[in-house]
């Protein structure tokens, strides 16, 4: 990371801590471990909160196009950052809530979401809000992978449940600063339901 990237994340974090929500920039690890179920039969991805585009460039090296990606970032500066580093992707500036009620993929359904966005600082009605975004323009069998400093699944298991949705833990990095685990969340199946 230049030293350039590596500035602008902690002037990011000084200014708006909440929305950064980390104290340094993901690690190779992390971003091997989230993006490592995608490949470019996954078709389109979707990334909420890429910040620097630590998980952007290890989508690349596993094959996804970069004009199959759709990187959504609230702050900025990392857009601009975004915008310059990846030109062929589509760079949003804007809150991952809105895509809820916003019809801004029509004809374009995703395979796979990355998420760097910290759940854990926001409000349940916007996690729900996120996740039903994100399902929304989610084709069918699609997951959304997110990471979390938390101990547990940092979406709480009465908005899964209320949202029909599963999370399943696949791996903690502990060569991260600081550890961090990645949830699978889908969408949960028809025949589990019966067994509620």
């Amino acid at each position: 990371m230049t030293t350039r990237i590596f500035l602008l994340f902690f002037r990011s974090l000084a200014l708006n801590p909440r929305h950064v929500g980390a104290i340094a920039p993901s690690g190779p690890n992390l971003a091997s471990l989230i993006t490592n179920e995608i490949d470019p039969a996954c078709g389109p991805v979707l990334e909420l909160g890429p910040g620097t585009g630590v998980f952007t460039e290890a989508l690349l090296r596993r094959g996804v196009k970069e004009s199959d990606l759709t990187l959504i970032e609230y702050g900025s500066d990392f857009m601009r950052l975004l915008q310059r580093k990846f030109p062929r992707a589509r760079v949003l500036w804007m809150d991952a809530a809105w895509m809820v009620s916003h019809r801004l993929f029509e004809g374009c359904s995703f395979g796979a979401a990355i998420s760097g966005i910290p759940l854990l600082n926001l409000p349940s009605r916007k996690v729900t809000a996120i996740l039903q975004g994100v399902f929304t323009n989610l084709r069918d069998g699609g997951a959304l992978y997110q990471f979390t400093y938390g101990m547990q699944c940092p979406i709480a298991r009465s908005d899964l449940d209320h949202l029909g949705l599963v999370a399943t833990r696949i791996g903690r990095v502990y060569l991260n600063v600081p550890p961090a685990s990645v949830y699978k969340i889908t969408r949960r199946d028809p025949c589990d339901l019966d067994q509620l």
